[in-house]
């Protein structure tokens, strides 16, 4: 079975001046601005990068239910963020690293169980496996 979700961009312009929206196949972000400007300079809209944090805070998160509810278990609750590094490079830009921390709401489950469940899912999740990234990983179980 293949899932297809689709995102799209629409750019105009130079790097420097030029603008740009993504949006989504559901409508969730619809031609939101994002530019150099609010890449770099802190400038209202979105970036790739906050986008990809985004998209992996919340397939861990769901990998996470998924890989505890297997085990027996169904947390309270899940929050996840993902801290995406960009830095500049000789050959430009690139990701190096994205930083997961998550707060679990769950009882019942020993540390060293949970520690095991975690981590699979940090790496089974479909987002951590496509990147080519260090990704890192902090909790705190509740």
């Amino acid at each position: 079975m293949t899932i297809h979700k689709k995102g799209q961009a629409h750019w105009e312009g130079d790097i420097k001046r030029g603008k740009g929206t993504v949006s989504t196949e559901s409508g969730a972000l619809n031609q939101q601005p994002y530019g150099f400007n609010t890449r770099f300079e802190g400038a209202p809209g979105t970036n790739p990068e906050e986008l990809i944090g985004a998209a992996h805070a919340a397939c861990f998160s769901m990998a996470l239910s998924l890989m505890l509810g297997e085990e027996g278990y169904t947390p309270e609750s899940i929050d996840t963020t993902a801290d995406v590094s960009l830095d500049k490079s000789e050959g430009g830009f690139a990701i190096t690293k994205i930083a997961l921390n998550s707060t679990v709401k769950l009882s019942g489950v020993e540390e060293a169980a949970f520690d095991k469940i975690i981590q699979k899912a940090k790496a089974g999740c479909p987002v951590s496996q496509v990147l080519n990234a260090e990704i890192t990983l902090d909790y705190q179980l509740n």
